[in-house]
Order: C-alpha cells, then sequence, then structure tokens
C-alpha cells in the first residue's frame, strides 16, 4: 500500500468510527429518539493496514477520549435504570399484596 492509499485508509477508518461515536453521543442527548432504534451498522476495526500513521495520532485520541466518555454515560445512566426498578418494585401499588400466610396449628 503506497504512502498516500495508507493515509487515505486510516483517514476513512477514522471517519467510521467517529461516525459511530457521534451516532452514540446523539443516541445519549436525545434517548427517546434512538431508544427503539439502536445503529444497526457496528464499526468494525480495519485490518491489513498497518500502524497509524503518526500525525493521525491526535484525531484517534480524541475520538477514543469520546468512546470513553460516551460509555461512562452508557454505565452511568444503566446504574441509574437499576437504581429507579429497585425503587419502583419496592412501592406498594394496592393491590392485593401476594405474600404467604402461615398459621401456627401446633396450638
Amino acid at each position: 500500500m503506497s504512502g498516500g492509499d495508507w493515509r487515505s485508509a486510516w483517514n476513512g477508518a477514522l471517519d467510521e468510527l467517529e461516525l459511530d461515536v457521534a451516532n452514540i453521543e446523539a443516541m445519549l442527548a436525545d434517548e427517546h429518539r434512538h431508544a427503539e432504534t439502536p445503529p444497526a451498522d457496528l464499526w468494525k476495526p480495519p485490518t491489513e493496514m498497518g500502524a497509524l500513521p503518526l500525525e493521525l495520532r491526535p484525531r484517534a485520541d480524541e475520538i477514543l477520549t469520546r468512546q470513553l466518555k460516551a460509555a461512562e454515560e452508557i454505565a452511568r445512566r444503566l446504574t441509574s435504570n437499576r437504581q429507579q426498578i429497585a425503587m419502583t418494585s419496592r412501592i406498594e401499588t394496592g393491590e392485593a399484596v401476594k405474600r404467604p400466610v402461615y398459621v401456627d396449628r401446633a396450638m
């Protein structure tokens, strides 16, 4: 692969990865719009391209930082959802509570 093709291939790979991160960021920003339709085309790392060109390292680092921030936000929201589910499961609805009833017949 020539130098120009190599850089172009890496730029294309980073473009795809950045688009994937942007989609996740948009989903987090507007959770109702994308709640039922997660992105269908997941980014796949390129193969057989060799090392990342040095001049693209800052861009790749910035994309990685955004990915990590998005992953943190997803984890935070999952934790929050679990806490809300646990809290709502403790709320009494007024319906008959289905609890076991024991009668002591020994007396």
